[in-house]
């Protein structure tokens, strides 16, 4: 049996490189975790706020997430999609019905809220709200926000058996394709 002690890992040839290795002076190595020195730690909050609280443009984004979940602002999104020519009419078959499809595809054909001339600038919603006139009825309306122009369109959703919202009408500035001159 031989009892002659082996050499450290460190001074082996295989870990040469890693024995050698030392961050210069004043520096740190990256490659190894940081100790920690003994002594108390404070927590500063960062521009006077606390971790609890959250900032102003969180708080925005939140609201504005909010309201876009809300159905009359869902629709009338996609309706001014469609509507400027932005997205097809079948892009919404699922969530409308058969006769505010057809209305849908008699204003989409002019494309109205398109933008025209010089003005590049898409349409977008102001604002979107609804009423409740009955269970699973809501009556909406959407202000829309062409160029330095503002247009109105109203539209009514249904709550359908498999719990999904569809749209069963549409008029934009108050007047249905249906009673257009």
């Amino acid at each position: 049996m031989d009892t002659t002690p082996t050499p450290p890992a460190a001074a082996s040839p295989r870990n040469h490189r890693t024995a050698a290795r030392k961050a210069p002076p004043g520096r740190r190595d990256s490659r190894r975790p940081e100790t920690r020195r003994p002594g108390p730690v404070t927590a500063r909050p960062v521009s006077g706020r606390t971790a609890a609280s959250p900032s102003a443009s969180a708080l925005r984004a939140a609201a504005a997430r909010e309201r876009e979940r809300q159905p009359p602002f869902w629709f009338a999104s996609r309706l001014v999609l469609v509507l400027s020519g932005q997205r097809p009419v079948h892009s919404l078959l699922g969530h409308i019905r058969s006769s505010a499809y057809e209305e849908l595809s008699g204003l989409a054909s002019h494309a109205p809220l398109r933008p025209r001339g010089t003005d590049r600038t898409s349409p977008a919603v102001l604002d979107a709200r609804g009423t409740r006139p009955s269970d699973g009825v809501i009556e909406a309306f959407a202000r829309i926000v062409t160029g330095n122009r503002q247009r109105a369109m109203a539209f009514r959703l249904e709550l359908c058996p498999d719990r999904r919202w569809r749209c069963a009408a549409v008029e934009l500035d108050g007047q249905s394709p249906s009673n257009r001159p």
